[in-house]
């Protein structure tokens, strides 16, 4: 069964995407800034995007991490 660490990293990548994707939908997207004339939707870009990049990176991380201790089970270091 040396498949099933494979397939368990790519379930769970594909989990992660899920909830990010919920995330930016749900929380992230109805965010908006007022105030500020006609800057308002840049500044809401910017930060939205910047959030969004922020998730992405914390995705990654967790990855990493699942994907070392795979492998790092699979040849048994």
């Amino acid at each position: 069964m040396i498949a099933l660490p494979i397939f368990t990293f790519i379930f769970i990548m594909w989990i992660l995407m899920i909830l990010g994707g919920g995330i930016l939908i749900l929380a992230i997207a109805p965010i908006s800034i007022s105030g500020y004339g006609n800057l308002d939707m840049t500044l809401s870009s910017g930060l939205k995007a910047i959030i969004a990049i922020l998730l992405v990176i914390f995705w990654i991380l967790i990855l990493l991490k699942l994907k070392k201790r795979i492998f790092h089970k699979m040849l048994k270091l």
